[in-house]
């Protein structure tokens, strides 16, 4: 069986996101009546982590142990991640004794180093280039809110604010999908070249639009989903005053600029917020915001995800076959 990772959504043909997608509906569906099947009994997930987590740990976990799984909360200091040991060598060991490893790491180098050695799925949980895993759950739940007699090739998704790991993902996947996606920022703090050529190609092939602006009075103007994120991401500490002045207030998805979105557009932010700065308290509680469902939805994209990677590769032993190895081993043991 080829040996597929989860690193970004790029690695995916519209078909295959589109079916993630929707077996992450279905296994909501499942969820919701009580009826989560144990596709993945007595599978391993080993969990690394660089940084903390709350959204992405919890929804790992949880949905690792729905699917009849577990998962191994791993970090840095309690392994040896790169330290005594290289992380191609700490990949080739995990890959032995468990099913899959899930990793958010600071650099992307670090998530594509651990998927060249591993020999099981890698998941990407975040890296400082993208999100993936978010924006399946994000895509989710756009799908859950679109307005009614809109097909999702027609819907304008709206990002104000930095251009973080959260929005290429985001405008990667959008773009991948055919849908038409606005970012709007003050330049300096726009996608980069490289990040635009990967969307301008999704559009060809895919029939979406790229906008990039600094009008975000005109991006909003109709906007089916509203979406923000951090201004500031680890390591940029130093940048928070010179951030903060050149996104607010104009780019702070506040009241004043929700009023000029359609009445039926929906806020999405990635959590964690930081409350009155990219967003205000009034925007992220208002019967627009949406955050909440999709923080929610997080648990149902992982297991989509992690149902769609490992069920293909689980064992199916026959009955009779587990009855023999059952036997031989109780015999044994009743030897001793």
């Amino acid at each position: 069986m080829t040996l597929k990772h989860f690193i970004t959504v790029q690695d995916f043909s519209k078909e295959e996101l589109l079916d993630l997608i929707n077996l992450t509906l279905l296994i909501k569906e499942a969820d919701i009546q009580g009826c989560t099947p144990k596709l993945l009994e007595g599978a391993s997930l080993a969990m690394i982590f660089e940084e903390p987590s709350t959204r992405t740990r919890v929804s790992f976990e949880v949905g690792m142990a729905e699917l009849g799984g577990y998962a191994l909360y791993l970090k840095p200091g309690e392994i040896h991640l790169g330290v005594r040991e290289t992380l191609a060598d700490t990949a080739r060991v995990l890959s032995r004794m468990c099913d899959a490893i899930f990793l958010r790491a600071l650099k992307h180098e670090t998530m594509v180093e651990m998927a060249k050695y591993a020999t099981v799925p890698v998941i990407n949980g975040l890296t400082d280039y993208n999100h993936p895993t978010q924006v399946v759950c994000d895509v989710t739940t756009m799908i859950e809110h679109m307005p009614e007699n809109k097909a999702l090739e027609e819907l304008n998704v709206v990002f104000v604010g930095d251009a973080t790991n959260v929005l290429s993902s985001v405008m990667f996947i959008c773009t991948k999908l055919g849908m038409n996606f606005t970012h709007a920022a003050p330049q300096a703090y726009q996608p980069s070249a490289a990040w635009r050529g990967i969307a301008e190609a999704n559009c060809a092939e895919s029939g979406g639009t790229l906008t990039i602006t600094e009008d975000v009075s005109a991006a909003v103007a109709n906007a089916d989903f509203l979406y923000t994120d951090l201004w500031w991401w680890v390591g940029q500490e130093d940048e928070i005053p010179e951030r903060r002045a050149a996104f607010m207030p104009t780019y702070q998805v506040n009241m004043e600029l929700l009023s000029k979105a359609p009445k039926h557009c929906k806020v999405m932010h990635c959590l964690p917020a930081s409350r009155g700065v990219e967003a205000t308290d009034e925007v992220l509680d208002s019967p627009q915001s949406i955050i909440f469902d999709q923080a929610e939805n997080r648990l149902h994209a992982e297991k989509g995800i992690l149902a769609w990677l490992l069920y293909p590769r689980m064992p199916s032993p026959s009955e009779a076959l587990k009855t023999y190895y059952k036997g031989q081993i109780e015999a044994f043991l009743n030897q001793m």
